[in-house]
């Protein structure tokens, strides 16, 4: 059995992350099990999630500098799509008090990918506590297919809890689950 080959954590700015956009999409493309043409729709949405207030960005990149994994997220708002379809969705379901504690304050992380051929290794726990270790938010919201995933179990093992279940959003026919927790994360356990 060969060994993983090593790799690095790196922060991307916005000038850096288009500089491989193509790349980072063709990864989420394969991690997500998506159409090639999904990395062309999904490209300007991309690029202007980068100017959102608190924006951040961590990629993992093997030992030849290939983008391995791709984390993201920026603080969530009145007005985003995502925000006002989790809200509409969540005020279906719980007093508007719990609809505004989850609504409030909180850091969307907006994408989550690691390639197919380096998952299981722990890069997608590694990319998240990099990604939320500078950031201020009460807390942390997500959208994830529902289903027994690698990613289900790892915001599991993070202490990511449902806020939300078995929604769809417009456009998508799957079920997601809103999930979300408090901030920080825990140290690293050894």
């Amino acid at each position: 059995m060969t060994a993983a080959p090593a790799q690095r954590l790196v922060e991307f700015t916005a000038e850096s992350l288009r500089a491989r956009l193509p790349e980072a999409l063709n990864l989420y493309v394969s991690a997500m099990g998506y159409p090639a043409g999904t990395a062309q729709q999904r490209a300007p949405m991309w690029l202007a999630h980068m100017v959102r207030i608190g924006w951040r960005c961590v990629g993992a990149v093997d030992s030849q500098g290939a983008l391995v994994g791709i984390c993201y997220g920026y603080q969530g708002a009145n007005g985003q799509w995502w925000h006002e379809q989790v809200r509409r969705g969540l005020s279906a379901v719980a007093s508007p008090p719990v609809v505004d504690e989850w609504m409030r304050d909180y850091y969307e992380l907006t994408e989550l990918h690691v390639s197919p051929q380096s998952q299981g290794q722990g890069i997608g726990a590694e990319l998240l506590r990099a990604l939320l270790s500078g950031v201020d938010n009460e807390r942390v919201l997500l959208s994830t297919p529902e289903g027994p995933t690698r990613a289900w179990r790892l915001y599991r093992r993070l202490g990511f809890e449902d806020v939300l279940r078995h929604y769809q959003f417009a456009g998508d026919p799957r079920p997601f689950a809103v999930l979300g927790r408090t901030l920080p994360l825990a140290p690293t356990q050894p």
